[in-house]
C-alpha cells in the first residue's frame, strides 16, 4: 500500500505534498494575499458551523449523487480551476481529468493551465468545464470559445474577482514572479527536492531537458495574468450569447449583483473569494454563502468554494444552501503527492466522509439536506459567530 493510499485525510495528503515539493513551491499552492486573514478565515468559518445529528432513521442507503447546472455527478464535489498542475506533477491537468472522470466528479479546468485544452479534453471522460479568464481582444475570446466548444467542455465557467494581479507575499519573498525566471534561489529550492526536479524539467518531454519545456508550468497562467481585466455585466451577457451551455459566474461574496445574473440567464453562481488569494480581509466565502442562496431564491444554482477540507465540510455547505461545492488545494496536494493517484485518494476520501455525515444526520439524499440538520445557533453571520468562539478560547 503506497503512502497515498495510507492517507486518512486531506492533512494526510498535505503532508505528503509537502515533504515532496520544493518550500517556495509548496507556498505558491498554500499561500494567501496580503496577511492571509480571509485565508484563516474560511477554513475557520467552517469549524464554528454545527451540526445536529439525527437518529431513528433508516440510513442503510445513502445516494450522494446529484446534478449540477443539469449534469449528473456522482457527488456534490467539482474540482476547482487551479493552475500550476505541472509544478505538481508532470501530467497535471491530464492527471486531475483522469482522477475526476474515475469518480465521475467534475472538472473545472483552468485558464492558466499548462495543458492545451483539445489534450486535456481527450483524457476526460467525466463532466468537464472550462475557466476562462477573458482577454480585452474579442477575437481572442471568441477563438479560445471556438476550441472550447469543439472539444467538447459542456459548460463555461468566468471568473469575475481578479481584475488585476494580486498582491502575494509569499511568492515575492520566495522569488517567485512572472515572467518565470531561473533564479539562484529557485534553483537552490530544486536542489533541496532533487526528485521533484527531475519531474518538473524532464517530466513528459520526449525531447529530454528544456528550461523552455520547464516554464510550461507557468507559460498559460503568465500569459492570462498579463491580460486580466475587470468583468461586467455586459462581459456577462456576450458569453450567454456567445456560450450555448451552461454558463457559471465565479468569484462573488456579495448578493447584489444575483438578480440581474438571473434576467440575463446564468445557470449559476459561485460564491469564492478565490481561496484568500486575491483581496486580503473579505468575508470568507461560507459566511457569505447563506444571502446568496437567499437573494437567489432558486432562480440559479448556488455553489462555493474556499476552505472546505473534508466531506463534513461539503455537509455544512449544503445544508447552507449550496448545490455542490469546488475543492482547490486538496487535490493540488493529492496531484503534488502522487499524481492521478494522489488526486483519487483526496476525491475518495471527501466522498466516504460524506457518507458517514450525511448517514449520522440523517440525510439519505443529497436533495434532502437542508437548515435542518444544523444546530440552533445563528447561520446567516458565520464570521460573528467565529469572533465569539475565539473570545471563549481567550477568556477560558
Amino acid at each position: 500500500m503506497s503512502r497515498v493510499e495510507r492517507a486518512l485525510n486531506i492533512a494526510d495528503i498535505r503532508r505528503l505534498a509537502r515533504r515532496r515539493l520544493p518550500r517556495a513551491i509548496f507556498e505558491v499552492i498554500e499561500g494567501g494575499a496580503g496577511d492571509e486573514i480571509t485565508l484563516a478565515a474560511n477554513r475557520a468559518d467552517f469549524d464554528a458551523i454545527r451540526l445536529l445529528p439525527r437518529s431513528l432513521q433508516d440510513v442503510s442507503q445513502v445516494d450522494l449523487t446529484t446534478t449540477v447546472v443539469g449534469q449528473k455527478m456522482s457527488m456534490p464535489v467539482l474540482l476547482a480551476p487551479c493552475s500550476f498542475g505541472r509544478m505538481c506533477n508532470p501530467e497535471a491537468e491530464r492527471a486531475v481529468a483522469r482522477a475526476a472522470s474515475t469518480f465521475g466528479a467534475g472538472y473545472i479546468m483552468p485558464g492558466g493551465a499548462s495543458e492545451s485544452v483539445e489534450d486535456v479534453a481527450a483524457a476526460s471522460s467525466g463532466p468537464l468545464w472550462y475557466q476562462i479568464y477573458l482577454s480585452p481582444d474579442d477575437a481572442v475570446n471568441d477563438d479560445l470559445l471556438a476550441r472550447v466548444e469543439a472539444s467538447g467542455f459542456q459548460a463555461l465557467v468566468v471568473s469575475v474577482d481578479t481584475p488585476m494581479k494580486p498582491y502575494r507575499e509569499r511568492d515575492m519573498r520566495n522569488g517567485i514572479n512572472l515572467p518565470l525566471a531561473i533564479t539562484p534561489r529557485l534553483m537552490m529550492a530544486g536542489v533541496s527536492r532533487p526528485r521533484w526536479s527531475k519531474d518538473f524539467v524532464f517530466g513528459n518531454m520526449a525531447s529530454g531537458f528544456s528550461l523552455t519545456a520547464a516554464r510550461k508550468a507557468y507559460y498559460n497562467f503568465e500569459s492570462a495574468m498579463s491580460m486580466l481585466r475587470a468583468v461586467t455585466l455586459d462581459d456577462v451577457a456576450r458569453l450567454r450569447e456567445r456560450w450555448r451551455g451552461p454558463l457559471i459566474v465565479k468569484g462573488l461574496l456579495s448578493d447584489d449583483k444575483i438578480r440581474e445574473l438571473v434576467d440575463l440567464g446564468v445557470d449559476a453562481v459561485s460564491v469564492s473569494n478565490h481561496g484568500g488569494r486575491n483581496l486580503d480581509g473579505v468575508s470568507s466565502a461560507v459566511a457569505a454563502l447563506p444571502r446568496v442562496v437567499d437573494a437567489a431564491a432558486g432562480g440559479l444554482e448556488v455553489l462555493v468554494d474556499g476552505g472546505i477540507r473534508r466531506g463534513v465540510d461539503v455537509l455544512r455547505a449544503l445544508a447552507l444552501g449550496a448545490t455542490a461545492c469546488l475543492i482547490g488545494r486538496p487535490y493540488m496536494y493529492g496531484l503534488a503527492a502522487g499524481g492521478q493517484a494522489g488526486v483519487e485518494r483526496v476525491l475518495e476520501l471527501m466522498r466516504n466522509e460524506l457518507h458517514v455525515a450525511m448517514a449520522f444526520t440523517g440525510s439519505t439524499a443529497v436533495d434532502t439536506i437542508d437548515r435542518g440538520i444544523l444546530a440552533d445557533r445563528p447561520t446567516a453571520d458565520i464570521t460573528t459567530l467565529t469572533a465569539q468562539l475565539e473570545d471563549e478560547r481567550i477568556s477560558a
